[in-house]
């Protein structure tokens, strides 16, 4: 991802989530040489990642996947990306907060070996309110490259 992709990426973004990330939040991704990502179908982003890496630990920022490209394991292909950069820049542990109404991001996560640590109350704005963050974390070891 480079700053010429964040209109496109605004548009992913926007149709996933009810509270997308801002322009602004990606502009200092960039900024801080984060590993931001993009899935591409010809040529125009359907998805995209972001990733930080420091002190042994990579923590997953966003993961995103336009809505009409869901089920098609492209959420599973970003994620397992990221941990692999995340691994090769020094991370062994891997951190990423979810929402508890995003079922199906839970079940990725579960399934590719998170499991939860922590919560964070309020963190997330809702329609009604906040809503918690679920805290997950997973070893970064080589024998689990293989998941499915």
């Amino acid at each position: 991802m480079v700053r010429a992709d964040l209109d496109a990426v605004m548009r992913v973004e926007r149709a996933a989530y009810p509270f997308p990330w801002t322009e602004g939040i990606f502009q200092d991704c960039l900024r801080g040489n984060y590993s931001c990502w993009l899935a591409e179908q010809g040529g125009e982003p359907i998805g995209h990642g972001v990733m930080s890496a420091a002190v042994g630990e990579c923590h997953i920022l966003n993961i995103c996947v336009h809505p009409h490209w869901r089920g098609r394991r492209l959420g599973r292909t970003l994620l397992r990306q990221l941990l692999a950069l995340g691994q090769e820049q020094g991370a062994d542990t891997a951190f990423l907060e979810v929402r508890p109404s995003n079922e199906a991001a839970i079940a990725l996560y579960r399934s590719e070996g998170f499991c939860e640590v922590g919560r964070r109350r309020g963190y997330y704005p809702a329609n009604t309110g906040k809503e918690d963050a679920i805290i997950m974390a997973r070893p970064l070891f080589a024998e689990w490259a293989d998941l499915d």
